[in-house]
């Protein structure tokens, strides 16, 4: 055979082998693509977490979120504030830190609120602070004429002044919620379970100094008549307890015939007997 031709048969067998090679390739590849499923990672179970039911709604929130949702809700006990209020103020936070009360912001904004002390919201220590800042946010709150009538963004805005006011609107159904929950109306519609069930000290007497900073109502006075128009104060200053029994190490909270305990984890609270006179608060 000439020479030529034997080239020219050598290139023809080189692809054709070439050819199945990569039918096979494309072949296994097509075979792996739809036959084998994607490695599936499962996130890591939370290790503490908040759970708030109201209005036939459940969500939940992290610990820190749950926390300062009842500073800023228990502060407008003290300034009796009306729930709608609570609602603006929720709804407000939501969109400027997400209920976590960052030392950073746009420019000089600091807080779970984001105010400015150029804008004169007080010095950045007291704007860290959640309840002067709550108490800021409510006082201006109060000189916003008709505000209880207002769409929710609008009355944020009449107090924020922000870039974008009606961002604020779309957290109003997530805010109402919250606001039903922790103003103590629906009872025991928070709890908190911790990745720590005891701690080595618990200190009550500081607990209930901040629930009085807070609520503006000493928890030993419970219960109170003729309280604020915010909502039910005792049960309000319950799930507060509750969302701050790990800062205090609290091993558990009782409000009437109702008690959390921190080593139930998930399953919260419980019905006993042998639980605190009515309308009073008992923390351990």
């Amino acid at each position: 055979m000439p020479r030529k031709q034997r080239r020219v048969s050598a290139f023809f067998k080189i692809l054709a082998v070439l050819t199945v090679t990569c039918g096979l390739l494309l072949a296994v590849g097509y075979y792996a693509i739809t036959s084998l499923k994607p490695l599936e990672v499962a996130e890591p179970e939370p290790t503490e977490s908040c759970t708030i039911t109201a209005n036939g709604d459940t969500r939940d929130l992290d610990v820190e979120q749950a926390a300062n949702a009842a500073t800023v809700n228990g502060v407008a006990f003290a300034l009796d504030m009306p729930e709608d209020a609570v609602v603006i103020a929720y709804a407000t936070v939501w969109q400027e830190s997400k209920f976590f009360n960052i030392d950073y912001g746009d420019r000089d904004s600091l807080g779970l609120f984001q105010q400015r002390p150029s804008q004169e919201w007080g010095e950045p220590e007291q704007i860290m602070d959640q309840v002067f800042a709550t108490r800021s946010f409510y006082e201006e709150l109060k000189e916003v004429p008709g505000y209880q009538e207002m769409p929710v963004y609008e009355a944020a805005q009449a107090v924020q002044r922000s870039a974008d006011g009606f961002a604020y609107d779309q957290h109003e159904d997530l805010s109402r919620v919250m606001a039903a929950a922790f103003n103590g109306s629906g009872g025991p519609a928070v709890s908190c379970w911790y990745e720590s069930k005891t701690s080595p000290k618990s200190d009550v007497a500081e607990a209930k100094a901040e629930l009085k900073r807070v609520f503006g109502t000493d928890p030993d006075d419970l219960p109170v008549t003729d309280g604020p128009r915010t909502g039910e104060i005792g049960w309000s200053m319950a799930v507060w307890a509750v969302t701050h029994a790990r800062d205090y190490g609290l091993a558990s909270v009782t409000f009437g015939d109702q008690r959390w305990r921190a080593v139930a984890g998930k399953e919260g609270w419980s019905t006993v007997p042998d639980g605190a006179a009515r309308g009073t608060l008992v923390l351990k």
